[in-house]
């Protein structure tokens, strides 16, 4: 599965994109988003998703389960 950002949540505050190993993270509208073909969790990079670990808002990174898990 990969991570979503949800949006009405989102205040822009840029601490998610540098952290992403993937560059899956970007700014679109004022709000960033994750692309879910790039997203992968962070599994092999990191034991805990950066998104998450970084946002200052809780429950603003969450995992979208419309995409698979992630596979090695």
């Amino acid at each position: 599965m990969a991570y979503k950002i949800i949006s009405s949540q989102c205040t822009a505050c840029s601490a998610c994109e540098p952290e992403c190993p993937n560059v899956a993270i970007y700014e679109k509208d004022g709000t960033f988003v994750i692309n879910p073909k790039k997203c992968t969790e962070c599994i092999g990079y990191f034991d805990d998703a950066q998104c998450v670990a970084v946002c200052p808002v809780e429950n603003t990174c969450v995992i979208d389960n419309s995409y698979p898990r992630y596979q090695a």
